[in-house]
């Protein structure tokens, strides 16, 4: 079942879920556009000493892809394994990684609007980005980005910066002073990584988990500016793209439209591998877009937004 034909053209103002089970009644779904292909889970070979949810590895499109047992990785309790199960492969954070799932229910479009934070009272909820409601059935939204970074990611990410030329030179570029850029993210891994970045910057940083969250923070720094430049307190956005109740794009639209921050330089940063939607970036306003996760990728573009002057200028650059 090819899924990657969907991904060039989805409607960027709309969602569209791949639901699954890892058995039981609950649906679990991760945004279409990070999946490439369903298949019967094929055969693997057992890697040693791999986290307890590696599965093996596969061989897919000539490449080696790492298969995770889902359900193992987010410790959930009514997994089940009786049958070969599903294998949903995907490309996130720059890796090709397949997913392990007892079965996959259909593909759901729905609103940004209608997709909400997780409730904290969930035993799943640090593995959980959003929930939305379908036929009445409660969708938990997985954060892929946590369950890679804690089963493969650290085999393909490089977090040691320690002697890095690039780094050290950007470190010593920019110009942030004592103004902080607003981290915006619904991935507690993902704010981590960029907080760990800015921090070796020398960047002060101020976090939001949604687009609305972050909205309503920065219109109150502009009331706390009392008339001066708001770009004199916030340097700029990092923004995730995928998040409930407000997503990246309409975030970047709404700062725009607001007269006392639309000149703000705003970084669509996602873990979306490929199929950024640049077109759709330039046309709500942001200045740039970058690919989870590189550190020095990341610094570059920090370091742009904080050289290249007040306002989006040159359309969204992409990397």
């Amino acid at each position: 079942m090819a899924v990657s034909d969907r991904r060039q053209g989805a409607d960027s103002d709309r969602l569209e879920l791949l639901l699954f089970s890892l058995g039981g009644e609950q649906l679990f779904a991760i945004n279409v556009l990070k999946v490439m292909e369903v298949m019967t889970t094929p055969e693997l070979t057992r890697l040693p000493d791999a986290h307890r949810a590696v599965l093996g590895v596969t061989n897919f499109r000539g490449e080696s892809v790492t298969v995770v047992d889902l359900a193992r990785a987010v410790g959930f309790k009514g997994a089940d394994r009786s049958g070969p199960g599903m294998v949903i492969i995907g490309s996130f954070n720059r890796v090709q990684v397949g997913f392990r799932v007892a079965a996959v229910d259909r593909i759901a479009v729905l609103d940004w609007k209608d997709v909400h934070r997780p409730p904290q009272s969930s035993s799943r909820a640090s593995y959980i980005t959003g929930v939305t409601y379908l036929d009445n059935h409660l969708v938990e939204i997985l954060d892929v980005e946590k369950v890679l970074f804690e089963t493969v990611l650290d085999e393909h990410v490089e977090f040691d910066l320690d002697g890095n030329a690039e780094f050290d030179d950007l470190a010593d570029a920019h110009s942030a002073g004592d103004r902080s850029v607003l981290v915006v993210d619904d991935s507690a891994i993902a704010r981590k990584q960029t907080a760990r970045t800015l921090d070796r910057l020398g960047v002060n940083y101020l976090m939001a988990r949604d687009g609305r969250e972050a909205l309503d923070l920065l219109r109150e720094k502009a009331r706390e500016a009392a008339g001066e430049d708001i770009r004199d307190h916030i340097a700029m956005v990092i923004s995730d793209i995928e998040m409930p109740e407000m997503d990246g794009y309409s975030l970047t639209r709404a700062i725009r439209q607001d007269r006392q921050l639309s000149d703000l330089y705003v970084l669509l940063h996602t873990s979306l591998t490929g199929v950024i939607n640049t077109e759709q970036a330039e046309r709500v306003g942001a200045d740039a877009t970058l690919t989870k996760f590189e550190s020095v990728s990341l610094a570059r573009r920090v370091v742009e937004g904080l050289t290249a002057g007040h306002g989006n200028t040159a359309g969204a650059a992409q990397s």
